[in-house]
């Protein structure tokens, strides 16, 4: 959780990496594009019948999502590939 923004997996996921940010009943999600094991780009993309993120909340995920990628990607792995459970966790103050 960051500011409100509850960041997660559906149990059901599909590559490519990504995460789910949800504020308020607003979705919005962002792919992680990764070669050779790096991070290369970071893409926004819309959750099919839900609306987006406000302007002010997707700000804050992109600017999450951009400074925690290697976590997430780490987390997706450890969850998706090698079925071990992952500890969530709040951050507190601006990044």
């Amino acid at each position: 959780e960051y500011f409100g923004i509850i960041v997660f997996f559906y149990l059901n996921e599909h590559d490519p990496v990504h995460v789910h940010g949800r504020y308020q009943g607003q979705e919005s999600k962002i792919e992680i594009i990764l070669l050779e094991g790096k991070v290369i780009e970071i893409l926004l993309k819309e959750v099919p019948g839900k609306r987006p993120l406000p302007s002010k909340q997707l700000k804050d995920f992109k600017s999450l999502v951009s400074k925690y990628s290697d976590d997430i990607v780490q987390n997706w792995i450890n969850y998706f590939v090698l079925h071990k459970k992952i500890t969530p966790q709040k951050i507190q103050g601006k990044l």
